[in-house]
């Protein structure tokens, strides 16, 4: 009796907004949208999430996934930003270059990145590009002397698989041929091993922690070339970075900008988001809820056993870099103009 009069007088102790906030999300269907197609990691990751993300919101909702793949989640974002209700039970998981387009001026893109709200990152990432071992290429100087420019594969303009060679174009004169149309990253496996294509980029997380790579590494099927990051991952430790690569070809400061404005898009991770307009109190719930379940132990022994790194973005700090990235002088626009250009 006692134990049930303290918990009816903490409850009234509750403004009526936070029990109103308490009380939201019972019985209710929180929708993950995926702009991608299944199987992918910006798949694997919300699917992941969502077994774990729902016990840490008041109410418990359920959460499932919706896969709305399409022009590189253009088609999702759209959605989630001009159709889905700002109710925060529509959220979005979409790869995060997709900014790109949004800066040289696309008309497919129906958004403001700076104005979505932002949920949690579970990591941050960077990006490496490889080839097929059975090609010649060891490094990126054979691969911009080579008599016809490998078919990398991608699945949209604001992929890593499209937007990365054509960078490695743009800075070292290293061409490919993008060969698009790929529904996501399974698809574009396929293709590698079907031999369609010799080449393609993705995130270094997907690299080291999903098959078909851990496979294909043991056997030496590819042949990693670049890394992203400021420093070299351990797994990839023989591999150099697109910076010392920079250093070692002297590369303009011009270039070295075009570079990090690019490789920021894969620095945001693998971000939840939705549509602006969210009531505050409720995205603070949501944000929070997303946090705390990525220091659940259950989920952390689980991505260690997927080999899947937990390196964190708050929503904050999202909201933060999408506002300063979408901000860029003309001469940087222009040149990733050419990057983004289509398939």
């Amino acid at each position: 009796m006692r134990k049930s009069l303290v918990a009816l007088l903490l409850f009234f102790s509750l403004s009526p907004a936070v029990r109103a906030q308490d009380n939201f999300y019972q019985g209710k269907t929180i929708r993950i949208v995926v702009g991608s197609a299944p199987g992918g990691g910006y798949d694997l990751w919300p699917r992941f999430m969502a077994r774990y993300f729902s016990q840490y919101i008041p109410g418990k909702p359920e959460v499932i996934i919706q896969n709305m793949p399409g022009a590189g989640s253009l088609v999702a974002a759209n959605y989630i930003y001009n159709v889905a209700k700002p109710d925060g039970l529509t959220l979005g998981a979409v790869i995060p270059a997709i900014y790109f387009d949004q800066l040289v001026g696309r008309k497919e893109v129906q958004f403001d990145w700076s104005k979505f709200s932002w949920i949690g990152s579970p990591e941050q990432n960077d990006i490496l590009h490889f080839v097929r071992a059975d090609t010649p290429y060891r490094t990126i100087e054979e691969l911009r002397n080579a008599k016809e420019p490998p078919r990398c594969g991608s699945s949209g303009t604001g992929t890593t698989g499209h937007y990365f060679p054509r960078l490695l174009e743009e800075v070292f004169g290293v061409k490919s041929i993008i060969v698009g149309g790929y529904q996501g990253g399974s698809q574009i496996d396929v293709a590698v091993e079907r031999g369609e294509v010799v080449c393609w980029s993705p995130v270094v997380a997907t690299f080291v922690g999903r098959e078909p790579y851990v496979s294909w590494g043991k056997k030496g099927f590819v042949r990693v070339v670049v890394q992203t990051g400021k420093k070299r991952d351990a797994r990839l430790g023989d591999v150099p970075t697109i910076w010392e690569l920079m250093d070692r070809h002297k590369t303009p400061e011009a270039s070295r900008k075009l570079v990090q404005v690019v490789i920021t898009g894969v620095a945001l991770g693998r971000p939840i988001l939705s549509s602006p307009g969210i009531p505050g109190q409720r995205l603070n719930t949501l944000r929070q809820a997303y946090a705390k379940a990525l220091t659940d132990p259950e989920l952390l022994r689980e991505a260690a056993k997927r080999r899947w790194e937990i390196n964190p973005l708050t929503g904050e700090e999202l909201e933060s870099l999408a506002k300063q990235v979408i901000v860029q002088p003309p001469q940087v626009v222009e040149r990733m103009k050419w990057v983004l250009g289509r398939d």
